[in-house]
């Protein structure tokens, strides 16, 4: 059993809690822009004074609403300041906040609402209104609803009610609750079952950002540093990012539509990311298709190998094993930087110095292009148990292929069947009303987090899959999907892989098509559009999804190759029930609703 652990630098004050780090904020410097909000086009900053009065004005609506300290208040909306103020808002009347995925069905939202016992919610307009509203109707008694935003917005009302609550029953309810108190309910997306509500502390919120911000100071302490939120705020990794730039006086800008992302990034220009591995994935398919269609497929064929070879001479020098890139790596690394890395780089906003990638695992061939490129990336590792990251890579100790160190107040322990535990100041005190799950998830102190991994003698931490995914076939081989299906994610073509092959003679593959690669290769072909239905039986697209799967399979041994694979006429996404709002791949359910696929690939 071996273990890795990293010392706590900081801790709250007794008594204290999260939003003693927005006084704190406030009382070293009142105009501190710490959000900036695009109002027609244009980004208006926010003073630490501004955003701390509108937080307490919607804080005293709460009061006056009959909001008391430990009640539950739930929030419905797409990633956007209001739903920041909402979320400070409802901790200062020493609320409970329960996120809502704005996505999610009336009947998740009715289980959301009444497993909580929420007494108030917010939705960010009329068509979330609607769906809480339908969710409602089998609850005992409607639930107060304020719209943030459209034609009825409700916020300013709130306030107006507010007005009458003193100062003193404010700062009354902003102090009743402490570091060992709820300040979250995080209902799990799950890959299976019914969603079980997480409790997130102010305690793990307040100490794992401020543990944060010592331990990334390169990244939260420089000078101007800014970042651009466009993960849906519902995720607890969106939420413990916005504490932890709260707490390091990091701007934060918001946008919610990835249609707007391209345009936000250019005109935000933020010196951060946190990133999810399809952004990774797709804007580098994206890239190389251009390139080709452009006729300088080769080019950036050749710009993306030397990328690639540069950040693992670096990663190697950076490990003690190599001594870094070489005179003739470094010249045609610097001729393509002028060609090729510099475009790139403006995609991001031309400021990025460094991104985290978190949510699920980032391949590391994608890991090193980026970072070959000067959009270095950092990958972490963690879950909603843990308040999100529980481990990750520095600036100037990251070893790409892991997920890097624990972070301080962190210990990570490998059981002797290579589960990952974890207990530490991120790790949930337990399950909502649930002590089936309780039981069943901690032992000895440790959060169980059903993923398999290895600590090198560094205590650097490699996750090599699920404990749950893992497959066995029927000659006894065990095989990790996960691999092999980053490699075929970043083919144009693909938007998801699942990998098949459980009790089964090979293992096998089911692909999806991704209608917008789809699109730019018919284009480069000058083909005519052919629908996701039709391109799945034309040779020409079957023979290059061959090539993608050729390309997976040098990944792995021959026996872990897949020797077969079918394209699925649908897509795998959220809104078909196969991937989680955090874009996670819902495995289970995707063999459950294919099953007849995948046996025909066997018969």
């Amino acid at each position: 059993m071996r273990e890795a652990s990293t010392e706590l630098l900081e801790r709250m004050p007794d008594g204290s809690n999260i939003t003693d780090i927005l006084m704190a904020r406030h009382k070293r410097n009142p105009q501190h822009a710490l959000y900036a909000v695009k109002r027609a086009g244009v980004w208006t900053d926010v003073s630490a004074a501004e955003l701390l009065g509108q937080v307490s004005s919607l804080a005293k609506g709460l009061i006056n609403a009959g909001i008391r300290p430990g009640d539950k208040i739930a929030v419905m909306s797409k990633t956007r300041f209001e739903w920041t103020v909402v979320d400070l808002a409802g901790w200062f009347a020493g609320a409970v906040v329960v996120p809502i995925y704005e996505t999610s069905s009336a009947h998740q939202v009715h289980w959301i609402l009444s497993d909580s016992g929420a007494r108030l919610v917010f939705v960010e307009d009329e068509s979330k209104a609607a769906v809480v509203n339908t969710a409602m109707q089998e609850l005992p008694a409607p639930l107060p609803v304020w719209t943030m935003a459209g034609a009825n917005p409700g916020l300013a009302e709130l306030r107006a009610q507010g007005a009458a609550v003193p100062d003193e029953e404010l700062e009354q309810a902003r102090t009743s609750r402490t570091l060992e108190d709820a300040a979250s309910l995080v209902y799990t997306s799950g890959t299976t079952g019914r969603p079980r509500g997480c409790i997130i502390t102010h305690g793990n919120f307040a100490e794992l950002a401020l543990n944060t911000t010592e331990f990334l100071p390169a990244i939260l302490k420089e000078p101007g540093a800014k970042s651009l939120m466009f993960l849906p705020l519902a995720h607890v990794l969106a939420r413990a990012v916005q504490v932890i730039c709260l707490a390091a006086g990091v701007k934060m800008g918001h946008t919610a539509s990835m249609a707007d992302l391209i345009d936000d990034l250019r005109t935000y220009n933020p010196t951060f990311l946190l990133v999810v591995p399809r952004v990774f994935e797709k804007v580098y398919a994206s890239a190389k298709q251009k390139a080709h269609d452009d006729g300088k497929g080769r080019i950036f064929d050749a710009a993306a190998d030397t990328a690639v070879a540069y950040s693992r001479a670096a990663d190697a020098r950076d490990r003690g094993t190599g001594s870094g890139p070489g005179p003739v790596l470094k010249l045609k690394h610097a001729v393509f930087d002028k060609l090729v890395y510099a475009k790139l780089r403006a995609v991001f906003g031309g400021q990025v110095g460094f991104t985290v990638s978190g949510a699920s695992a980032l391949n590391p061939h994608l890991a090193h292009f980026f970072t070959g490129i000067g959009i270095p990336v950092l990958e972490g590792y963690g879950l909603t148990e843990s308040t999100a990251p529980a481990a990750v890579n520095m600036p100037g100790r990251n070893r790409i292929g892991t997920v890097g160190l624990p972070l301080p107040g962190t210990t990570i322990r490998i059981a002797d069947d290579g589960e990952v535990l974890i207990k530490g100041i991120g790790i949930t005190p337990g399950y909502h009303n649930n002590e089936d799950a309780n039981r069943e998830n901690f032992t000895d102190g440790f959060f169980r987090t059903g993923d398999l991994g290895t600590i090198d003698d560094d205590g650097y931490l490699t996750i090599s899959g699920r404990k749950k995914d893992l497959l066995v076939t029927a000659g006894g081989k065990n095989v990790a999907p996960g691999p092999l299906e980053d490699a075929l994610r970043e083919h144009q073509l693909v938007s998801q892989a699942v990998v098949v092959g459980e009790g089964k003679p090979f293992v096998a593959a089911l692909l999806c098509l991704d209608p917008a690669g789809l699109a730019a290769w018919c284009k480069s072909r000058s083909r005519n559009g052919l629908s996701v239905a039709q391109a799945g039986a034309d040779p020409a697209v079957l023979a290059d999804l061959q090539g993608a799967v050729d390309h997976a399979n040098k990944l792995v041994s021959r026996a872990e190759q897949i020797r077969k694979f079918t394209v699925l006429r649908q897509e795998l996404t959220e809104a078909s029930g196969h991937m989680t709002p955090s874009l996670k791949l819902k495995r289970t359910q995707v063999i459950e609703d294919f099953t007849a696929d995948i046996e025909r690939l066997y018969s």
